[in-house]
């Protein structure tokens, strides 16, 4: 791994995360994580093996989505499950009001949920949900928001459910596969918004497989997926809040 990237670099600050970020990008490039992370994220993977199995069990679910973002991947869920047949209440919730303003504006009939607060006012608020996911948020957390957010998933989750929190993992394979995924359409579909630039940026931010399964709670499961993924789970039945 090059030096650049042999440690996590934690103070590295992704663009759009500024309060005074250009609002213009801003909203471009929520506009745009769809897109982005369909290609890298893999999220059909996540509702084939996970969501719809469940949602065919259980009848209806209740599934929250933690920093929602644009919330690209509450819309595929519940468009998805629509498609099947199946039924579940999606619940986007993100911390920042701008993201929260943007994915309610552009939910397209999806009927996603859309919430702005932390996952510690839901655990107070007693909110129960029966698979808690996130998407590339782990590597904006440091250590202590990242065992708050564990902490509340186990909370905010039934006792049989499944929490999913995936992101990038951070690798020289990563940096080079996103920079060279990205370049040719860095001037037309990525312009005017911050996803390259905060991509790579990410790619620094993010652990290891092997960094992240060092310092999560026992009953904690870490995968590693490809191209250069990750998911931090936890299942009902296999572990305790």
């Amino acid at each position: 791994m090059s030096p650049a990237l042999t440690a996590r670099d934690a103070g590295a600050r992704e663009l759009m995360d500024d309060p005074d970020a250009d609002a213009r990008k801003l909203a471009r490039t929520y506009g745009r994580f769809g897109l982005v992370n369909a290609l890298v994220s893999r999220p059909g993977t996540l509702y084939r093996r996970d969501i719809r199995p469940r949602a065919a069990r259980a009848g209806r679910l209740r599934i929250l989505d933690v920093g929602a973002g644009g919330g690209d991947l509450c819309r595929m869920l519940a468009w998805r499950l629509r498609g099947d047949r199946l039924d579940a209440e999606i619940t986007a919730l993100d911390a920042d009001e701008r993201a929260i303003r943007w994915a309610s504006a552009h939910d397209r009939g999806a009927g996603v949920r859309y919430r702005r607060a932390l996952t510690t006012d839901l655990v107070a608020a007693g909110d129960t949900y029966d698979i808690v996911v996130s998407n590339h948020v782990l590597h904006h957390l440091d250590d202590a928001e990242l065992h708050t957010v564990l902490s509340d998933s186990l909370r905010l989750t039934a006792p049989d459910g499944l929490v999913s929190h995936n992101d990038i993992a951070r690798s020289v394979t990563a940096r080079a596969l996103f920079a060279a995924v990205t370049w040719p359409i860095s001037r037309t579909l990525l312009a005017d918004s911050f996803i390259r630039e905060d991509g790579l940026i990410s790619i620094r931010r993010s652990y290891t497989v092997a960094e992240l399964a060092s310092i999560v709670p026992a009953g904690w499961t870490v995968r590693a997926g490809v191209p250069a993924r990750l998911e931090l789970r936890w299942e009902g039945g296999r572990a305790g809040a």
